[in-house]
């Protein structure tokens, strides 16, 4: 599952060995009006065909599919640049939940990257506005909205014992000072799913398959 209002071409880079796995990666669809995370999590399992299935999911995604694990039975659930729950996120998340400053998010901005990328100040910028126009497929602001506040105010308190953590030590967006038991990737930033796809194809194998 890939990350918020990304499609699976995140995954491109990802090869796992064909002869011992299958995979399958699963895509947004927008949400229902006033939807919660636990009934968007359900309809998203629906879409889940193997019974006993890996659950992986990046960033948004990684909170989706531990919400999703109530409606399956999956061997396991591995989350990447993500969270375990509301705990790990920083404070300044926190603070937004608090004054509920997300809503002042301009979000409709990203309904057309195109047009943004025109006025994006410096090469830094710039690239970052590519990687989005590549990646971001669902720029629907009602999607969009209801992402942020569905990461802002994420109820779980509990971390599931299960959960198979792997994490950025430069993770700008979840600050590896706030993750509690994980798998640290050296150098690995929020979007270490690209970026750091040599580690990924190396050691998620090992991971999948360790005590099965």
């Amino acid at each position: 599952m890939p990350g918020m209002a990304a499609s699976s071409t995140i995954f491109e880079r990802i090869q796992l060995p064909a002869d011992t796995f299958e995979m399958h990666l699963l895509e947004w669809f927008l949400p229902e009006n006033q939807e919660t995370l636990e009934a968007y999590a359900q309809r998203m399992a629906h879409n889940v065909k193997h019974e006993h299935a890996i659950l992986v999911g990046v960033s948004f995604g990684g909170i989706l599919v531990q919400e999703m694990k109530q409606f399956l039975n999956p061997k396991k659930v591995i989350i990447i640049s993500s969270v375990k729950s509301n705990a790990e996120l920083p404070r300044r998340m926190k603070v937004a939940k608090a004054t509920k400053a997300y809503k002042l998010i301009p979000t409709r901005l990203f309904e057309n990257v195109e047009k943004l990328a025109k006025f994006a100040l410096g090469d830094y910028a710039k690239q970052r506005l590519k990687l989005y126009e590549k990646f971001l497929s669902v720029r629907d602001k009602h999607y969009l909205d209801w992402s942020i506040e569905n990461i802002i105010n994420w109820k779980r308190t509990e971390v599931d014992p299960e959960i198979i953590h792997i994490h950025g030590d430069a993770d700008e967006v979840f600050p590896i000072k706030h993750i509690k038991k994980c798998t640290i990737v050296k150098g690995g930033t929020h979007i270490m799913i690209l970026t750091k796809y040599r580690w990924l194809n190396d050691n998620l194998p090992k991971i999948m398959l360790d005590s099965m």
